[in-house]
């Protein structure tokens, strides 16, 4: 009789998959730690701190941008102060004019052949009128140096004295301006001056002043300031003979001076 061939058993079924896809870890179980007093503990070393070096070029920036606000605060502050000065007392410039220019000799004698220069004899009577035309303020001038030319000719030089004006006050500057006789005249620079005497109208002459001026406010008194004055549109006519003792009056309808603040930094004057 044959042997009976019985069937395998059935193999056991997988573990159940979770959710996420992951089988149940075994973990090793937890181990005590046993506390020992006497075990050293491990010595505390704080970490240096690191400096924080400021470069040169972000130094340089600070710099400029600390320098740039400080000047845009002063510029501002005195804006500010210029403003309320201006509301308060509505400071003005002094104006000039010209009274009356005389001129009692004029001579211009001919080229001197060895040398080609011309020698000019001159005698001018000058008066210029100076107004301050503040209301609050008063002007301190120190003495004026006046110069009197015809195109590029130097006619001479005189000075006035110093003086203060009042707010609205009115002074009448006079001085006599004479030539040299024994300067010699470039005669490039005396040839439109000889043409200029054959003209009926006149021919022209200029005025130029030169002060400093300092300006009270109550209590108060400003630093100098330097200012010229120059005077333009005169005409003046020589005498007839230099014999003559009635000085010929020069026209100063047309003439008008003009007022510019001089600022003198180190050698520079602007």
């Amino acid at each position: 009789m044959a042997d009976r061939v019985l069937p395998a058993s059935k193999p056991n079924p997988p573990p159940p998959q979770t959710m996420n896809g992951a089988a149940n870890a075994q973990f090793p179980g937890n181990k005590t730690q046993l506390y020992n007093p006497n075990r050293p503990r491990p010595t505390y070393r704080p970490q240096p701190r690191q400096s924080r070096r400021c470069s040169p070029r972000r130094f340089c920036c600070l710099c400029f941008l600390y320098t740039l606000i400080f000047l845009l605060c002063v510029i501002l502050l005195a804006a500010i102060v210029g403003c309320i000065f201006y509301v308060l007392y509505h400071p003005k410039h002094p104006t000039f004019y010209v009274s009356s220019l005389r001129i009692s000799a004029f001579n211009l004698s001919s080229a001197d052949p060895s040398t080609s220069y011309s020698h000019l004899t001159s005698r001018l009577d000058v008066a210029v009128s100076a107004k301050n035309p503040n209301k609050k303020l008063t002007l301190y001038y120190d003495p004026f140096t006046i110069a009197v030319y015809s195109a590029s000719v130097d006619l001479g030089n005189a000075s006035f004295p110093a003086f203060n004006s009042p707010p609205g006050n009115t002074t009448l500057m006079s001085a006599a301006v004479s030539s040299d006789p024994a300067k010699g005249q470039d005669p490039d620079s005396v040839s439109p001056l000889r043409s200029d005497l054959r003209k009926k109208n006149g021919f022209p002459v200029g005025l130029q002043l030169d002060t400093q001026v300092k300006v009270k406010i109550g209590k108060l008194r400003t630093s100098k300031v330097g200012i010229r004055v120059s005077c333009d549109g005169i005409r003046g006519f020589a005498p007839k003979n230099s014999s003559s003792k009635t000085p010929t009056s020069a026209s100063t309808s047309d003439a008008k001076c003009k007022v510019d603040l001089r600022f003198k930094i180190w050698k520079f004057t602007f």
